[in-house]
């Protein structure tokens, strides 16, 4: 586009709404991938035992979908698609993180929004050594300021 100022505009606009729909599609795919694990590979009174000795299978399988998305990212955001297509992408690897580490520590709140802001930290001391688009950041705050708006007012995923 010749005119910067409208094409800043409509990638402010398409980041949101392209992040809310494929964050939506890999929950689904989260739900329909643990739901597949829990009820057609495992025996239901095997997990049922599991779950009421310890609640570690349903984090372990959690687990295991952000190893999924882990790998899944990496190679997509380290390729050579358009800055606003990865900075859309990048929304799902930074939302399935937050959201592991809000459920396995949602119990200790007090330890769980700092390691939340360190992570996201993180993330941005990483942008900025390598120098990437604003659009990155852009994409990072927007999820970690959402989710944190979802966890002050206490909304579900």
């Amino acid at each position: 586009m010749k005119n910067k100022i409208l094409k800043t505009i409509l990638q402010i606009l398409a980041v949101p709404f392209f992040s809310f729909i494929l964050l939506n599609l890999i929950f689904v795919f989260d739900a329909i991938y643990q739901g597949f694990l829990r009820q057609l590979i495992l025996n239901p009174s095997v997990i049922a035992a599991m779950v009421i000795k310890g609640n570690w299978l349903p984090m372990a399988i959690h687990g295991s979908f952000l190893l999924i998305i882990c790998l899944i990212s990496w190679p997509i955001l380290r390729s050579k698609l358009n800055t606003l297509i990865k900075a859309i992408y990048l929304t799902v690897p930074s939302a399935v993180v937050f959201v592991t580490v809000g459920i396995f520590l949602n119990r200790w709140p007090i330890i769980e929004y700092p390691i939340e802001g360190i992570i996201g930290f993180g993330i941005f001391y990483y942008l900025y050594t390598r120098k990437k688009p604003w659009l990155y950041y852009y994409s990072i705050a927007l999820i970690g300021i959402t989710l944190l708006i979802m966890a002050i007012l206490k909304v579900d995923i």
